[in-house]
């Protein structure tokens, strides 16, 4: 039997891309709540939250929540709530994260801390979660709130540990990963397991969509800190170098700080601890993290758990959501190589 022929189209679409034409009409919906609930009479704060929220984010997260809700067979609009109050969490979480790391850029613009300063910016962030908690509510499911509430509460903790290991060459993998499962995977897993409680407090169904999103959030996570001391995308020119400039301890540098030699280590005791950075200091860290195999490793790492992320949703009906949410997982890996 030969196989039906793949458009142009689709082949060059990523799944992400797929996923969203899969449910085009609502995320729509959404995209019009959060417009709408971005309404205020004081002018500042829809100007600041659009500058983020129109600034070209794929809206993975609340695309999570909505995919998790047509999975369980929903057919209400509460999904279309969950997903708006999903966007505002991770919205206000980037507001605050840009002034605590004293950004520049998100998402190749300047961030907001920057042109609004950083008091509007954390009081911004505030409104959208409230925003966020309003449109829990409204969904009308008092575990599903209880769900999101506690994702918010676990991505604050996540920036406190992070606060302590800025700058901290002392800090350990298992310390890492418990930061990057609470700022990111956290709001993954919760994104998914809203949808499917919604949907149909089906047990296996919501169990299966939380495993999927802590995976996928740990992957994803692991990917971008890779991809921060990539050579290559420095060569494709792609920015890179945030975490580095900002002092962040990630995976890539603790592991190449444990295979370092003194010269090395002496160069990420001052870069990284006790400053300063100078001019080519980039181009010698990203050396350095290549040279001990830390990128490898680190994407080997985010294998796994986009594998984990996969086999999570083994035991559901296969379906065109389904198949295109663990194509997802397979392409977070394979992005930018």
């Amino acid at each position: 039997m030969v196989a039906a022929p793949v458009s142009k189209a689709r082949a060059e679409a990523t799944p992400v891309d797929r996923l969203h034409a899969l449910l085009a009409t609502d995320m729509a919906a959404a995209d019009r709540l959060i417009h709408d609930r971005l309404g205020s009479t004081v002018a500042l704060i829809p100007d600041l939250a659009k500058h983020l929220i129109d600034s070209g984010g794929k809206r993975l997260r609340p695309l999570l929540t909505l995919a998790a809700a047509r999975l369980g067979g929903y057919q209400g609009a509460a999904h279309i709530r969950l997903a708006a109050a999903v966007e505002f969490i991770h919205t206000a979480t980037l507001l605050h994260d840009d002034v605590v790391d004293l950004s520049t850029l998100r998402r190749g613009k300047i961030a907001a801390n920057v042109v609004w300063g950083n008091k509007p910016s954390v009081l911004v962030g505030d409104f959208l979660f409230s925003r966020a908690f309003q449109l829990m509510v409204e969904a009308g499911d008092i575990a599903v709130l209880d769900v999101l509430a506690g994702a918010s509460a676990v991505i604050a903790e996540g920036e406190v540990m992070q606060l302590k290991s800025s700058s901290n060459l002392g800090t350990t993998e298992s310390d890492y990963l418990r930061v990057i499962t609470a700022k990111t995977a956290a709001l993954f897993s919760a994104a998914g397991e809203a949808g499917a409680m919604i949907s149909a407090h089906s047990r296996k169904l919501s169990d299966a969509l939380r495993s999927y999103g802590h995976n996928l959030g740990i992957a994803f996570q692991l990917v971008d800190d890779a991809l921060d001391y990539s050579g290559r995308q420095a060569q494709m020119g792609k920015s890179v170098g945030d975490d580095f400039r900002e002092a962040k301890v990630t995976l890539p540098v603790i592991l190449a700080f444990q295979r370092a030699d003194e010269e090395a280590r002496r160069f990420w005791t001052r870069t990284i601890e006790t400053g300063p950075q100078h001019e080519g200091d980039l181009k010698r860290a990203i050396h350095y993290v290549e040279q001990s195999g830390a990128i490898d490793e680190t994407r080997a790492r985010a294998q796994h758990y986009a594998d984990e992320a996969c086999q999570a949703l083994a035991a559901l009906p296969p379906s065109d959501i389904r198949g295109e949410l663990i194509d997802v997982a397979e392409f977070c890996v394979g992005r930018g190589y």
